[in-house]
């Protein structure tokens, strides 16, 4: 069966509700809109309701998801920047180890997954949207902003690992990583609000992080923008709940802190983050960004997670979330965008460079 023909017929309905232009608004002068606590908890419950069983890596439920964040990103007026619309196609497929266990594994491109037989093939999306700079003296400069909206699902979903927790049965991994979408949406929707950054910005929301960085490493392959011109990352991860070693609420904490000067050059500015907190953690080559490091992006992830015990669990509930610290690090994290755009790019520290991926 052809790649074109093997699309489920859910993605092809999504892909053509997204794909038209976004509403045509005038830009409203700065100050940009509050980041409230009620739309913040509003995002979140949605994203991490029992409907989507839990958003397994290409399930119905990821698909609901990213059809969501569609149509908020058009909602808010990015421009479509996937391959279909605002939807990167991310091609899987699956495969069973020497323990019997069914993982996932990227095809090196659309076209290979013509390759491979087809009750083995697993559709999975990016979603991408673009808010275009206004100084053409940058040349196309970018900065890509994102967070993974997929989790581990419900108990009994194959290759999955989320654990009944008595009658409930979903992982709905509202703080993993709902809460960093819902910090990406709104970020895009503070800057859409005020005038426009300087540089290019990207939103995104990926796919696959929990199964091993699947929808980033298909992202440095295939980027929406070429990754030469991409000035710097910043991932969103795991921001529903205070972390008192980051200074409490409305702080946050940035991965790999020493090996670039962007926490440095943040900080400086006043946005209220400090460096991760438990670096045993490896918390920097545990997330999106890393994918992005290894190809020579300055990229980091910014969190305030505290090492709560709902981590992958069915406890991890939108009902546990601290919307008004959420909303506190958003903003936080929409003035720090804002100063990546429009300000100096970072750099590496010296040896703070990752060594590139290995083939």
């Amino acid at each position: 069966m052809s790649l074109a023909r093997s699309v489920p017929a859910f993605f092809l309905l999504v892909s053509a509700c997204s794909a038209g232009a976004p509403p045509t608004t005038a830009a409203a002068p700065f100050p940009a809109p509050v980041v409230t606590p009620g739309e913040v908890m509003t995002l979140l419950s949605q994203l991490s309701d029992d409907s989507l069983r839990g958003r397994l890596t290409g399930s119905p439920g990821a698909f609901r998801a990213a059809a969501m964040i569609a149509g908020e990103m058009r909602r808010l007026g990015l421009e479509p920047a996937g391959d279909s619309g605002y939807f990167q196609r991310v091609a899987l497929y699956r495969v069973t180890d020497t323990a019997g266990r069914v993982r996932l594994r990227l095809a090196p491109s659309l076209a290979a997954l013509d390759t491979i037989p087809a009750e083995r093939r697993v559709w999975a999306v990016n979603v991408v949207g673009r808010l275009r700079g206004s100084d053409s003296s940058l040349g196309g400069e970018h900065v890509l902003v994102d967070a993974h909206y997929d989790h581990i699902g419900a108990a009994g979903d194959p290759g999955n690992h989320c654990r009944a927790d008595g009658a409930d049965s979903i992982c709905n991994g509202a703080d993993d990583d709902a809460s960093g979408v819902v910090a990406t949406l709104e970020i895009a929707k503070v800057l859409r609000g005020g005038a426009r950054p300087r540089r290019t910005v990207l939103f995104a929301a990926m796919t696959g992080e929990e199964l091993g960085l699947l929808g980033a490493r298909w992202y440095v392959d295939h980027p929406a923008l070429p990754l030469a011109t991409m000035v710097a990352n910043l991932e969103i991860e795991m921001i529903g709940r205070p972390d008192s070693l980051a200074g409490g609420s409305g702080k946050a904490w940035l991965t790999g802190y020493d090996k670039s000067t962007m926490g440095g050059m943040l900080a400086a500015a006043g946005i209220p983050l400090v460096a991760d907190p438990r670096p045993a953690q490896d918390f920097f080559q545990r997330s999106d960004n890393y994918a992005l490091a290894q190809r020579g992006v300055v990229a980091h992830t910014l969190s305030s997670f505290n090492l709560h015990g709902d981590y992958h669990r069915t406890t991890d509930e939108a009902s546990r979330a601290d919307a008004g610290h959420m909303a506190g690090v958003i903003d936080a994290a929409a003035r720090a965008v804002r100063l990546l755009a429009d300000g100096p790019r970072p750099e590496w520290t010296p040896s703070g460079r990752p060594e590139p991926a290995r083939p």
